[in-house]
């Protein structure tokens, strides 16, 4: 028995999520970045990350350490009989910004103590959690050697990790809309921050956020948060966003689209025409084989 093939649904979704990240261009093929992306065992959205981190934010290091964390289950555990104990212990890792930057501080404060067992306990964090999260690193690392990506720092200037985090996951990007509350910008679906996301309680909450999936419970939850700016999103998906325009720039937006959707028929006319080419030869070539 074959296994039933996946819904046609979710196939163009899959297809449509590695567009948006440069992974295919306008014919369905791979790109020189979704080549590179493919080499990783990762989710689109974490190669991307990492491979922007690379190429255009001088942050590998960082980032590295991140999608490492993102690869294993959470680190932090909430014993019951000591909820107020285990908050105060992991409130002191959270950067204001970032649930992202919060997990690259855990991770460099337990490898500061080599990843021990007994600080971890005493600071509410799974040591197996932490120690799987360094073996993925590990893996990482040597697969980037491979391909002669050797990790860059960006020595504690933290705007271009989140930068990072953007690029790939803008199309999970959310506003303001009151205080804690969002509403995802491309789907209209309302979310708030989770009670035990770095940004929760701020004080102030910034009006874009990216964030790494959508938690279901009695309302839906924004997991693993962090603050990124409006002209990123502009910036890195431009099919999505824009920045407000005046009228001459608005014409060339315009304009630009125009050109693209012009070029992208053209590179689709120009595939179809080459497997026309090649189907007709095959089919040439079958005939003259038969006839001899």
């Amino acid at each position: 028995d074959f296994m039933d093939p996946p819904p046609q649904d979710t196939i163009m979704t899959s297809l449509y999520q590695l567009w948006i990240l440069g992974a295919l261009d306008n014919t369905g093929e791979l790109t020189k970045l979704g080549r590179c992306m493919a080499d990783f065992p990762l989710d689109p959205p974490l190669s991307k990350m990492l491979l922007f981190a690379h190429e255009h934010g001088d942050c590998s290091t960082e980032v590295l350490i991140v999608v490492s964390m993102l690869s294993v289950p959470s680190v932090f555990f909430r014993p019951k009989d000591r909820v107020e104990e285990s908050d105060a212990a992991r409130e002191k890792f959270f950067v204001p910004e970032s649930d992202h930057l919060t997990l690259l501080n855990v991770y460099l404060r337990a490898k500061q103590y080599r990843f021990d067992s007994k600080w971890c306990t005493d600071h509410f964090i799974h040591s197996k959690g932490i120690r799987k999260a360094r073996e993925v690193h590990a893996q990482l690392l040597d697969l980037m050697t491979q391909q002669k990506l050797h990790p860059r720092s960006c020595s504690g200037s933290w705007d271009v990790v989140r930068k990072a985090i953007c690029s790939a996951y803008f199309d999970n990007s959310s506003k303001i809309k009151g205080i804690g509350n969002y509403i995802n910008m491309l789907s209209g679906i309302p979310s708030s921050l989770h009670p035990s996301s770095a940004l929760f309680g701020l004080g102030y909450t910034p009006d874009y956020v990216c964030y790494h999936e959508l938690i279901s419970t009695s309302k839906e939850y924004m997991s693993c948060v962090t603050a990124v700016e409006g002209e990123w999103l502009a910036e890195l998906g431009p099919m999505f966003f824009s920045v407000k325009e005046s009228f001459e720039s608005t014409l060339k937006r315009r304009q630009t689209e125009r050109l693209d959707k012009a070029a992208m028929k053209r590179e689709m006319d120009e595939k179809d025409d080459r497997s026309k080419k090649v189907s007709d030869l095959k089919r040439l070539k079958l005939v003259e084989a038969r006839e001899k």
